[in-house]
């Protein structure tokens, strides 16, 4: 791509410190029982108000950070922060306690847990050339967010059995002698049936189709999602086997935004991809490898 103005600074007016309750499950909230007083898992995930589902995310968030530490870099944590914060505004739930988060794992990956809550590996940034990029990808991921994919998923599943699947897996995971709080295990289960297997390929669709929205509205340029696939596609080895396999394939979902976006982004061909401002930050996560 080719290099464009940078964003004004008022893109980067919020700031957002990491929320401590994303390491500190709430003890008030009981899945099991929200599973429990329904007949079905469409009714349950109704039934889930916006606050149950922003406490579910820390529960599932907090889970999902323990898959390695958190990327001791304020400056890249505060970067990455500022450019999803600026994305999600400018989607349909601007209000919900936006927290994103960046790990110190080589994987090339990214999560989105109910309630807002967003994590991106270092190697996935390491993958990425631009700010238009990360844009798209922080996008996808709010999308799953915004369209409570993750809540539609729990509603497909049968109820009894889905409450099945996570009492053993929590056995699994935990041991037999580990008495940990029972909601905390349904959660952590929660997470690895979830993030394990992936959403369905109608969902990944949707979160690529209304990525590149959000990072268009958020005023970057609209193909900095299809950018990222192509580098995804061209991509082997270990380190984008975790984002790949729980997705449809690479060349399905760059067929899929080609058709839908077909010369409707043409009008927007002027806006920027960022790319100095990112590369700065870029270096900042080399330079700790030297």
């Amino acid at each position: 791509m080719m290099s464009k103005h940078l964003l004004t600074a008022g893109a980067f007016g919020l700031c957002l410190v990491i929320n401590s309750a994303m390491a500190a499950p709430s003890p008030q909230f009981n899945l099991t029982k929200i599973f429990k007083t329904v007949t079905d898992g469409a009714k349950a995930a109704k039934d889930i108000s916006e606050s149950d589902e922003i406490v579910l995310g820390q529960e599932v968030a907090a889970n999902l950070l323990s898959l390695g530490p958190l990327l001791e870099n304020q400056e890249v944590q505060s970067y990455v922060n500022k450019v999803g914060r600026w994305v999600s505004l400018h989607s349909e739930r601007p209000d919900l306690p936006w927290t994103f988060v960046v790990l110190d794992l080589s994987d090339a990956t990214a999560f989105a847990a109910p309630g807002g809550y967003i994590v991106i590996t270092k190697g996935l940034l390491l993958k990425l050339n631009s700010e238009a990029e990360l844009a798209g990808v922080l996008g996808h991921e709010a999308s799953h967010v915004v369209r409570k994919h993750h809540l539609s998923a729990i509603k497909k599943a049968n109820t009894t059995a889905f409450l099945k699947t996570l009492g053993d897996t929590a056995l699994d995971a935990s041991g037999k002698d580990n008495r940990r709080n029972r909601a905390f295990l349904e959660i952590a289960s929660l997470g690895a049936a979830l993030y394990g297997v992936g959403l369905d390929k109608d969902s990944e669709f949707e979160a690529d189709r209304m990525g590149v929205v959000l990072a268009t509205r958020a005023g970057y340029d609209s193909f900095g999602l299809p950018a990222v696939l192509q580098t995804l596609q061209g991509s082997k080895g270990s380190e984008v086997n975790s984002l790949v396999s729980t997705h449809p394939p690479t060349s399905d979902r760059l067929n899929q935004l080609d058709r839908v976006m077909g010369s409707n982004f043409d009008r927007f061909d002027a806006l920027p991809t960022v790319e100095d401002r990112f590369l700065k930050i870029k270096e900042l996560i080399t330079a700790k490898k030297k």
